[in-house]
Order: structure tokens, then sequence, then C-alpha cells
């Protein structure tokens, strides 16, 4: 994998900066490593927005079926794609059409296709790493 989708002032910066995260693949289990992560930025002052095709409320958040259906999806900073690599690709399409400034493909969710149409559509881009680590490194 590429070191340009691990670039550690990005990471910085939309672990810092941003403000609002839609997480592609959260609902309501608590098992799920998704739910975990966006539990913990939640925790971290973070609006979380769920993306998940039931689009039920998760963590006290009204869901969504889909990105599109975001109302003004323009304004959320990074879109976690937390789905299968196989379907990350479609996420990250979603997550360019939506006008989105970022997107996170946490560990082993590698498509450096996807990343590379992120980055070139002008969207930060972070794969293969997890956000409660590199926050736990930068504390």
């Amino acid at each position: 994998m590429s070191d340009d989708f691990a670039d550690q002032d990005v990471i910085r910066r939309l672990l810092n900066e941003s403000r609002t995260w839609a997480f592609v693949g959260l609902g309501d289990n608590p098992e799920r490593e998704v739910h975990t992560q966006a539990r913990l930025l939640q925790e971290r002052g973070k609006r979380i927005i769920p993306v998940h095709p039931a689009a039920r409320e998760v963590l006290g958040e009204k869901g969504y079926a889909s990105l599109a259906a975001v109302p003004d999806a323009s304004g959320v900073d990074v879109v976690g794609v937390y789905r299968r690599a196989e379907h990350a690709g479609q996420a990250v399409d979603e997550a360019i059409a939506a006008g989105a400034k970022a997107v996170w493909l946490p560990l082993q969710v590698i498509d450096e296709a996807a990343a590379r149409r992120a980055k070139d559509a002008g969207l930060d881009v972070v794969m293969d790493r997890c956000p409660a680590v590199e926050w736990a490194l930068r504390r």
C-alpha cells in the first residue's frame, strides 16, 4: 500500500480539527468495531452520523440509509468507511458525490483505486489506519 494514504499530517488534522464524522456501516450492534470507533470519537467531541441501510438511531444520533440521504452531507468532515474492502469503493464514491472533505478506511479495508479517486477529487484520504490507535499515538 502506498504511504500516500497514511500521511501523519492528514491524520493529525482529521483527528484534531474535524467536527462531523459519518460512519458508513454503523448500525445498532455494539459488538461491531464501527460502533466502538464511533462511540470513541463521539466521546471526544465529534458529531457522528450513522449511515446504514436500516437507518436506525445509533448512539443517540439519527441514522440515514445512505450518504445521499444525509442532509447537507457537504458538511461532513470525514466519512469512515466500515465496510468490507470489496464494498469500500462504492462508499468512497458516495462520499465524493456528497461533497465530504475526507474519507477514512480503517484497518484491513484497502482499496487503492477508490482511495486514489477520492484523492484526485480533492478529498483527504487515510487508509488502513485505526482512529483509536492514531488518537492514542497523539496524546
